[in-house]
């Protein structure tokens, strides 16, 4: 099934006259009302008019997260305030949220890909979509909302959370298809089994999975544990959320929004561009969005791509799951997590910075331990002072990362040194 059959199976010499359409007028937009890419132009002795069209792309200048933290809030933004109508934010390292501004005209594509993406794993307007991603500042519950009902299928916004009221409703309202993370899909699973429901017996068909990263054999797994058909969906909020791509019914790679969100694959250490094929960090250029235009933003996600047509009849790119990261980021339970942040807390409160961050997975959550090391100008023979002082550590730990976590005090020189990098992070997953 097909939302867009025209978008959808486009020829490419038509996708690129699209693109390249697109590209000419996101480079003037960009260059006339955000000055900190018009100094990009400048600094790089380039004008709106030497890009020709998508064949021209590689000589624009990337965007990093930087780029946006040092814009913070609304510094990249193309438009007027009074031209935006939503506000979304996502973690950064400082603890500044990275500000991403949606027109009406960029809520509207927004659906509209997701729409796409909902049709490719096979939701009608029959469907009934529990929705248990969260909802809020992150992206990711209302990209699927916006999508299922323009799509016209029931939405049960449910958001994350109270897994026992989730199975309830689940049975209840009849729930064919499960949007939420994949570590959340299993627990739900796992509390199934020990509430005594049976998978067979439930609505349940299928999943739309992502905000973090799974493996082949998790899908399986998960597969397996609540008789569904699962599919990964990818998106990050400074692009436009979930719906930049999406697999189809074939479960062969996500499919990306080309028209939308042109993709490059660079070589993470040089920039230069990969040919097709290869692994290599996702850059994406954000063709058409009004409100944060994006030239090149380097995704630092690991993965390739393939524009061979697929078997559902799609000849939109394809990307394989991401492999990795090209950073230190972390994605726990959906949220991005920086070492550095930890590090921001501990040197706030005179402490050193000798810290290790634990990720582990348990009964299908992701868990965050982290361990700091108790330095003589901190240290304390009082339990009363320590408890204080890891309750204070935890108290502000989360409220800058957004997420509950467990702080372990160490004595000194409990955690390894390096002569090279530190290690930060342990991450003992298995997805």
């Amino acid at each position: 099934m097909y939302w867009n059959n025209h978008i959808e199976k486009l020829n490419r010499k038509e996708m690129t006259e699209i693109q390249s359409t697109s590209l000419r007028d996101l480079v003037q937009r960009v260059y006339t009302c955000v000055p900190s890419y018009r100094q990009k132009f400048q600094a790089a002795g380039l004008l709106p008019a030497d890009i020709q069209g998508i064949e021209d792309i590689h000589k624009l200048p990337f965007t990093t997260k930087q780029d946006l933290r040092e814009n913070y809030p609304y510094g990249l933004f193309a438009l007027p305030m009074s031209e935006i109508v939503r506000i979304h934010a996502s973690s950064g390292t400082t603890g500044k949220a990275t500000v991403v501004g949606y027109t009406k005209r960029d809520l509207n594509m927004w659906a509209e890909v997701m729409a796409r993406a909902l049709t490719a794993v096979g939701v009608t307007n029959k469907s009934f979509i529990q929705n248990a991603y969260g909802y809020g500042l992150f992206t990711g519950a209302l990209g699927v909302h916006y999508g299922a009902e323009l799509v016209g299928g029931s939405i049960i916004p449910t958001s994350v959370g109270n897994t026992a009221r989730q199975i309830t409703l689940m049975k209840d309202f009849g729930t064919n298809v499960l949007a939420c993370t994949p570590s959340y899909a299993l627990h739900i699973a796992e509390t199934m089994r020990e509430a005594g429901f049976d998978c067979q017996d439930m609505p349940l068909r299928v999943g739309i999975f992502g905000a973090e990263p799974w493996s082949e054999q998790m899908r399986q797994e998960i597969q397996r544990q609540l008789n569904i058909k699962a599919y990964d969906i990818y998106g990050l909020s400074e692009i436009i959320g979930p719906g930049v791509a999406c697999e189809c019914v074939e479960q062969d790679g996500m499919h990306i929004n080309e028209d939308h969100f042109y993709p490059e694959i660079i070589d993470p250490v040089t920039g230069e561009v990969l040919p097709e094929g290869e692994i290599g960090e996702l850059v994406i250029t954000t063709l058409t969005k009004e409100g944060l235009p994006l030239l090149r933003y380097r995704t630092r996600d690991l993965t390739v791509l393939n524009r061979t047509p697929c078997a559902c009849g799609r000849t939109l790119v394809r990307m394989q799951k991401v492999m990795g990261r090209s950073d230190d980021m972390l994605i726990i339970g959906g949220v991005n997590v920086f070492p550095s942040q930890v590090e921001s807390v501990l040197l706030d409160l005179g402490m050193a910075p000798h810290y290790q961050l634990i990720v582990e997975r348990i009964d299908n959550l992701d868990k965050l331990t982290i361990m700091v090391e108790i330095t003589e100008e901190v240290f304390t023979d009082e339990v009363r002072g320590l408890e204080t002082l890891e309750h204070t550590l935890k108290k502000k730990i989360s409220e800058l990362l957004g997420i509950s976590s467990k702080v372990k005090l160490v004595s000194s020189k409990t955690i390894e040194r390096s002569e090279g990098k530190a290690k930060r992070v342990i991450d003992k997953r298995k997805i």
